[in-house]
């Protein structure tokens, strides 16, 4: 059997009779997703979580909107970028809360500046920074984002 139609038949048991699923069965969040594709540096993977239509909200002049760009084109074109700029980028999430069809989370990026970012040069330096978004999800993808980077940590530490 499958491991969806387990999920499918546990999840059902669980609704008849309140029987509570280990976490193990619950299907990974959008956060979980969105950070696992970045770590395993899957770009296309990470592409597959936005919708077409996909809303981006956020405005930075660090990395002001490419208008040539469909907002998911950007945010893919985005990441794409920080793997380059740190081929040893990993993100995990400190915290994440789930609401309707809201997810919002504490994500902490880490990796070694050994590409140009943000147009400087590689230092070398370990970088770490932070981010907290928020994410409306349709249809199990990502339709909109809200969010806030440490884009000015960043650049301290490149500048060192």
């Amino acid at each position: 059997m499958d491991c969806r139609r387990r999920l499918t038949i546990l999840s059902g048991l669980a609704l008849a009779g309140g029987m509570n699923l280990p976490a193990l069965a619950q299907e990974p969040s959008v956060a979980e997703r969105f950070a696992a594709r970045l770590n395993a540096h899957d770009i296309d993977g990470f592409a597959t979580l936005f919708a077409d239509d996909y809303i981006n909200n956020q405005a930075s002049a660090a990395a002001p909107a490419r208008k040539e760009l469909s907002a998911k084109q950007a945010t893919v074109a985005f990441f794409q970028a920080r793997l380059t700029a740190m081929p040893d980028l990993q993100v995990g999430i400190e915290t994440q809360v789930s609401q309707g069809d809201k997810v919002a989370a504490s994500f902490v990026y880490s990796g070694t500046h050994k590409g140009p970012y943000f147009g400087i040069a590689p230092t070398g330096r370990h970088l770490r920074f932070t981010s907290c978004d928020i994410f409306r999800i349709k249809a199990g993808l990502i339709a909109e984002h809200w969010g806030m980077g440490d884009i000015a940590g960043v650049m301290a530490q490149l500048k060192g």
